[in-house]
């Protein structure tokens, strides 16, 4: 069976995500490349319901447990609803967050086991991991000083320092162990060089923009 490609971008808050998928998937659409663009935790009505869940702040302190088991719920509906469908009909994948984003944030930030993130995977996706993960990587004080200046903070933004840093060593773990799957980027320089480093990456996977 034909399967399209699986392609992820990751970082800490204020990376300038939402901008860099917007030329990621504008360059695949200049390939003639059929895109479908998601979101994690989202990407379907019932996810994206669980997703206000996990990202409204509340009085009620939100046990760790429950916090990684919704994002593996959200994720399980988000597969069988768009991820796997699309692939399995040879339509790329462009998806904001994914798996790593929760060995990031729970395993590296709420300091979670990542043996038991890894079975949840494993019960999720089965086999399924992203072909290229694009992370983009910028110092934590900078990254929230952005992030801050443009909206409330939710609940995780709201977070300490401390907690983001750990989420950014993680991630950044997690790229050293798996250079195959995985871009560095560079995210602090102006965008124009960021954006020709993510240029670079997608080249991997055969796309080559403006050409």
């Amino acid at each position: 069976m034909i399967r399209g490609c699986f392609i992820t971008v990751e970082g800490t808050e204020g990376v300038g995500k939402t901008t860099n998928l917007d030329f990621i998937q504008q360059s695949l659409l200049s390939q003639g490349v059929e895109v479908v663009r998601t979101r994690e935790p989202g990407g379907t009505p019932l996810a994206e319901d669980i997703r206000a869940l996990l990202l409204t702040p509340r009085d009620e302190p939100v046990a760790e447990l429950t916090e990684l088991l919704l994002m593996f719920a959200a994720r399980a509906q988000h597969l069988q609803q768009v991820i796997l469908p699309a692939l399995q009909a040879g339509q790329w994948v462009l998806c904001d967050r994914f798996t790593d984003a929760t060995y990031a944030y729970q395993g590296g930030g709420r300091g979670m086991d990542t043996r038991q993130i890894a079975v949840l995977e494993q019960l999720a996706q089965a086999e399924l991991r992203p072909d290229l993960t694009l992370l983009l990587d910028l110092p934590v004080e900078t990254g929230l000083e952005r992030a801050r200046a443009r909206s409330t903070p939710d609940r995780f933004e709201a977070e300490k320092v401390s907690f983001f840093t750990a989420v950014r060593e993680h991630y950044l773990a997690r790229a050293a162990a798996e250079p195959e799957r995985f871009a560095v980027i560079d995210a602090a320089p102006e965008l124009e060089q960021v954006q020709i480093q993510i240029t670079q990456a997608l080249a991997r996977l055969g796309v080559q923009y403006g050409s």
